[in-house]
């Protein structure tokens, strides 16, 4: 991992975020542990670091429902992050009376969440996320989106900006618009979302390939297989950018009398779904059983963090909340140990510090009960 560029967070403090009014974290180690009872605020930490990216956060919250309800509707989260031996303070927050959130880096305002990306990757896995692979495709769809914008920083604007034209089509379609203004733009959804289409299955078959690479070795982990499916892209199969542009602009201009009839738009990329398979007995998923849904899932989200590596330059930090608890004493143990092989920060949480136990010596613990957090295991030998 001495390639690749590795961000640390070393001090994280919380403003009236979530049930947080203030907290700090000294932080000196790599692997990190979040103890303390249900309803603490361990979950809250991890979705205060997820701030610090680019995106809406690991629970997609409305900005104004994160802030604690005890404080005048403000929020904010700031940390120290080294990089390479240099630090750096970024910082994100909700001020009192607005609606969007402020990114400052080294005390300056910046536009946008995406130049966080410069300093940092985060990568999640949550307990929401179990029930991903018999959930909605729109589920499956996001999640491949995170995991695009990992790689690709422009992609979430790109997205944003693919369905914001979506809703202007679908808009006009009801109210009567001419040809010409839907032509035009038509125009742009096409171009829009062959480029999140392209972005996608680029991210499928770049991780398809990195869990190939990492059938041949011993990981504790089942291997998935990936595969993007949907009408656009059987109907685009083989056709470049520029082929696949025209060939969606004329599935839109077909398809006006049946979308106004809909209500919506029935063609497109917005339409397609990430399948997963489990490798070993050729099985959905989603017709695994529990445990082996949530052992997949691990080994795509860690299989990710190697891609985003490789891809990005970058070592990617790593929350993962409530994963030990689901894992047996063994699997656990190689857990953590793929986890410290990774070479990046990682932040997981736990109710009971026994989940722990197999921890190496560099991690460090710390206990968050009442508001309030206490270090309670140093790292050692870091």
């Amino acid at each position: 991992m001495t390639d690749f560029q590795t961000a640390q967070l070393t001090r994280l403090s919380l403003t009236g975020f979530r049930n947080h009014a203030t907290l700090s974290l000294t932080l000196s180690a790599r692997l990190v542990a979040l103890v303390g009872p249900n309803g603490a605020g361990k979950t809250n930490i991890l979705e205060a670091i997820s701030f610090l990216t680019a995106g809406r956060g690991l629970r997609r919250a409305t900005l104004s429902d994160i802030a604690d309800r005890q404080g005048d509707g403000s929020w904010s989260v700031a940390a120290t992050v080294l990089l390479d031996g240099m630090e750096t303070k970024i910082g994100t927050g909700l001020a009192p009376g607005t609606s969007g959130r402020k990114v400052r880096i080294d005390g300056e305002d910046v536009r946008g969440s995406e130049s966080l990306l410069d300093y940092m990757r985060v990568l999640w896995l949550v307990p929401a996320m179990d029930g991903l692979f018999t959930g909605p495709a729109s589920d499956r769809r996001r999640f491949l989106d995170r995991l695009t914008l990992a790689l690709d920083p422009a992609h979430g604007r790109r997205v944003s900006d693919f369905e914001n034209a979506l809703r202007q089509r679908n808009r006009l379609l009801d109210q009567g618009g001419s040809d010409a203004f839907l032509g035009a733009l038509e125009q742009q959804v096409a171009e829009l979302g062959t480029a999140v289409s392209i972005a996608r299955g680029e991210t499928v078959g770049l991780l398809g390939r990195m869990i190939f690479e990492q059938a041949e070795q011993d990981l504790p982990f089942p291997h998935a297989a990936l595969a993007l499916e949907g009408a656009f892209e059987a109907e685009t199969l083989g056709l470049g950018a520029s082929d696949r542009e025209d060939a969606f602009r004329r599935m839109l201009r077909d398809g006006r009398p049946r979308d106004r009839a809909a209500g919506r738009t029935l063609s497109g990329p917005h339409l397609s779904d990430l399948k997963v398979l489990h490798a070993a007995k050729a099985m959905p998923a989603g017709q695994s059983s529990t445990g082996e849904q949530k052992a997949l899932l691990i080994g795509l989200v860690l299989a990710h963090a190697d891609l985003t590596s490789k891809v990005s330059g970058m070592t990617p930090v790593l929350l993962l909340d409530e994963v030990a608890a689901h894992l047996d004493p063994d699997r656990r143990a190689a857990l953590f140990s793929r986890l410290q092989s990774l070479g990046g920060q990682v932040f997981m949480t736990g109710t009971d510090e026994a989940l722990f136990e197999a921890l190496p010596p560099a991690a460090e613990m710390f206990e968050i009960r009442d508001r309030q957090s206490r270090l309670i295991r140093a790292a050692s030998g870091s």
